[in-house]
């Protein structure tokens, strides 16, 4: 069957919109052939996107050659409704009042359009398709161009369109910013390859000789084989000098984005600028220049770096080597005028400046964040007890102040990181430098937790103080927006107490960094939301998280994924399995009754009211239940009191297999009732069934 295939050529996109733009050309694909074929359904694995720096590119396989006829027979007014509102309906319809016949339908009589669309060519509806798709095409940034007579990402220079091996006629408008004529490119079958390698048009007629004339004009059309191509590459190249790359997927998939043919060459560091810490090479490197770095056998930074040129050079690489270890030495020798000039003032000596620095126009400067974070840090001490309090306040105190100076001026991401080797070139204990180093961790899922009692003091505190004091200015994250990171900070700050096991009431935590009731319990509830994110990726199911935080006074992270842990063991067994069923039986019942009632069955159940063995038997074994049940769940032993809940299980089923609980007898219902509701009163001591699902 015939196949669609559509390149839009133009300047180089940026890396970062490149994989979306493809998945959203997919979907745009498939939504445009589904309804130009009257809905039928186009199979998703039928249609792929690819995309390079220069090219948008989709195709579409199995596609009809032909459009079949379609009959429609669509409802307009009642027989003897308006004579206007009848000519409205049959001039919608495309015929005459005339045209039109009536019958009847849903208890009236109406008339009706009978529409007939006829057989047409698939390939004199693609230009619409093609133009319905650039029309509507999203990007997060879009630039004018042709004196700002159209819009596109970046320049489009020509539109490939061919189905069933032919050219597909006609040409797509890019639409003006200022109302004036659309600027028109005209759709062909010959497409370009490399900007300088081969620049010559080649005609194609389809994907696969598509595909493999640019890779003959130096045009590696797929992503993943442009990334593999870097990656075994480089490491050829690193391998030969008894290296290895340093792994950085982030640089690799911009990378990947910003040439169609990756060539992978070797430069060198000059040997002076080794001296500077690895994160300054490395960040100059990476963040400034897309080189990657290498390292020995040990793991340690070598003077070696590797650039991926996007053409093949006459002399090996050697003028492209040459002009990137220029451009590096340059920006290296002002990192190192900047390490040099940065430690002849003391770490302590800068932190005063940073009352001229705004953390947040309604939260004050950040001296005001440091002391805040200072007083929080060492209060967090209370439940860290390795941490040294002084250490932890001198910690807290220094851990913004490089932020005035000129190493971080010039490299923002290396915030705090810098600060570690300034206060140690300071003299400050290492325990407080690897604090100031660290405070910002983790910045996300891959990054390291610290482990340090003082390192973990401060980066928590920071992370609280921050989200505390937005919080009670109102900005606090919504829908997709989250413009301070709160949600990291959030994610942090659990990976901190988890990671390390930290005993904090968060609660006791949020009030200590100035929040009140209602922000703490906010909070509380986000915190909620961040570690079912954080444990899903563990394989941990949310409502058992839901669960755990059900009772009220929970908000021990650590002692509620223990809880969790358990439960989750517990509802695997027949046991818990068994006993969640009864829970939601029983929980219907008095839910039931209760609305009924009118009332609210919370009483305990009267033993000295006739009962059936059973229900005695149900009763007994509750009290019981519950006296096993707080010592095991003082000491956490959560294992413990699910063995116990396990011991409900055999008297709860003969209850509901020997008693009536609606019994004629007002006096023996509500009893019964009274006795259901301790049921899900004792298992609620020890999680929220109520949450769990399935």
């Amino acid at each position: 069957m015939p196949e669609l295939l559509l390149e839009i050529l133009s300047e180089e996109i940026p890396a970062r919109m490149q994989v979306q733009a493809a998945d959203d050309l997919r979907e745009a694909l498939l939504a445009e052939l589904t309804q130009l074929l009257f809905e039928a359904p186009v199979a998703d694995d039928s249609v792929e996107t690819h995309i390079t720096p220069r090219r948008l590119v989709g195709v579409a396989a199995g596609l009809p050659a032909q459009i079949p006829a379609l009959k429609t027979v669509k409802r307009g007014p009642k027989v003897g409704a308006p004579e206007r509102a009848v000519e409205g309906f049959a001039r919608s319809m495309g015929c005459s009042p005339d045209a039109l016949h009536s019958r009847d339908a849903d208890g009236g009589t109406y008339y009706f359009a009978e529409i007939t669309t006829p057989a047409q060519a698939t390939a004199e509806r693609l230009a619409e398709i093609v133009q319905s798709i650039i029309s509507a095409f999203s990007w997060p940034k879009s630039m004018r161009w042709n004196n700002g007579a159209a819009t596109w990402v970046r320049p489009v220079h020509a539109i490939l369109c061919v189905f069933d091996g032919k050219a597909v006629p006609g040409a797509v408008g890019f639409a003006s910013t200022d109302g004036g004529p659309q600027l028109s490119v005209p759709m062909g079958n010959a497409t370009v390859g490399h900007r300088f390698l081969a620049p010559a048009k080649f005609e194609v007629a389809g994907f696969a000789d598509y595909e493999a004339g640019l890779r003959s004009a130096k045009v590696i059309l797929r992503r993943e084989s442009r990334r593999h191509e870097i990656e075994t590459r480089a490491d050829a190249l690193a391998a030969a000098a008894g290296l290895k790359v340093r792994r950085d997927p982030g640089l690799l998939a911009e990378v990947t984005g910003l040439v169609e043919w990756p060539v992978p060459l070797m430069g060198t560091i000059d040997p002076e600028y080794l001296q500077l810490p690895p994160e300054v090479l490395v960040t100059a490197m990476r963040s400034h220049q897309k080189y990657f770095a290498t390292e020995g056998p040990e793991g340690k930074l070598a003077d070696r770096f590797i650039v991926v040129a996007g053409t093949d050079a006459r002399d090996g690489g050697d003028a492209i080597i040459a002009g990137n270890e220029r451009v590096l030495r340059a920006r290296l020798a002002d990192a190192k005028f900047f390490w040099d000039q940065d430690r002849k003032v003391p770490l302590s000596a800068r932190a005063p400046a940073l009352k001229g620095i705004v953390f947040h126009a309604r939260l004050g400067s950040l001296d005001e964040k440091t002391d805040r974070t200072q007083a929080l840090a060492v209060a967090l001490c209370r439940w860290i007890p390795a941490a040294n309090r002084d250490r932890v306040r001198s910690a807290a105190r220094l851990a913004k102040a490089d932020l005035t100076t000129g190493m971080v001026g010039e490299f923002p991401e290396l915030q705090g990181v810098m600060g570690g080797y300034y206060a140690r070139a300071d003299g400050e204990a290492d325990e407080v430098a690897v604090a100031i180093a660290e405070h910002h961790a983790p910045k996300g899922p891959g990054d390291r937790c610290p482990s340090a009692p003082v390192s973990v003091a401060v980066a928590l505190a920071d992370k609280i103080d921050t989200l505390v004091q937005f919080w009670t200015v109102g900005e606090r994250p919504t829908g997709s927006k989250d413009p301070f990171a709160l949600r990291r900070a959030a994610l942090g700050a659990i990976r901190l107490v988890l990671e390390n096991g930290v005993r904090l009431p968060l609660l006791k935590a949020f009030a200590a960094a100035g929040a009140n009731d209602e922000i703490a319990r906010s909070l509380l509830d986000f915190f909620a939301d961040r570690l079912k994110v954080h444990l899903r990726e563990r394989g941990v199911r949310h409502d058992l998280v839901a669960a755990g935080f059900f009772l009220s006074a929970e908000d021990d992270l650590v002692r509620l994924l223990a809880r969790v842990e358990a439960l989750a063991a517990f509802l695997d067994s027949d046991d818990g399995a068994d006993l969640l069923l009864a829970y939601r039986r029983a929980a219907n019942i008095v839910r039931i009754e209760e609305k009924k009632d009118g009332v609210r069955y919370r009483e305990t159940w009267d033993a000295s009211i006739p009962a059936e063995a059973a229900e005695s038997q149900l009763a007994s074994a509750l009290d019981e239940a519950r006296r096993e049940l707080q010592p095991c769940l003082d000491d956490e032993r959560f294992g413990d009191a699910m063995r116990v809940l396990a011991s409900l299980r055999r008297p709860l089923d003969q209850f509901f297999d020997g008693v009536i609980v609606n019994a004629e007898a007002n006096e023996l219902r509500v009893n019964r009732l009274r006795l259901l509701s301790q049921v899900t009163a004792t298992l609620e001591l020890v999680a929220g069934f109520s949450e769990i699902e399935g």
